[in-house]
């Protein structure tokens, strides 16, 4: 027996679920992002009441984030790619650190690491949307089928 609960939960699930299948890759990179910080932004909440499962959790979650952000990135492809991975490395060791010793700092520096990363790549995002205009099929430039 499926509850009105239950329900709405698989909706949600299936929902997010074709968010993402959907999405472009700028808009799957900002999402990511997004997740990444708010995984985080738990993480260190539950380090601070000394919650240490949900710590882990959340942090085990990032570094999985991190991890594919690192994997899909072309470093050779753009003068920054480097850097970009540099940091991607760092911030892997912080959060493994910050899971094992249990180190709030650790976490707190990721996030001042990748917070100004998550706005740039959302503010590129919204400049790219507003440079491309949207596709309209031909025939229905007016409007009409």
């Amino acid at each position: 027996m499926i509850t009105p609960m239950g329900g709405a939960s698989a909706a949600r699930s299936r929902y997010n679920t074709d968010a993402v299948l959907s999405a472009s890759p700028v808009r799957l990179l900002t999402m990511l992002y997004d997740r990444l910080l708010l995984d985080l932004g738990r993480a260190e909440a539950a380090q601070m009441e000394e919650n240490w499962s949900i710590a882990s959790e959340n942090l085990l979650h990032a570094q999985a984030i991190v991890a594919e952000l690192s994997s899909s990135l072309k470093v050779d492809l753009w003068d920054g790619g480097e850097g970009l991975m540099a940091i991607y490395a760092y911030v892997s060791n912080a959060l493994i650190s910050a899971n094992v010793h249990r180190d709030v700092a650790r976490t707190r520096e990721s996030i001042a690491l990748l917070e100004p990363l998550r706005a740039t790549w959302h503010e590129a995002a919204d400049q790219l949307a507003q440079a491309t205009p949207p596709v309209v099929p031909a025939g229905r430039e007016l409007g009409f089928a």
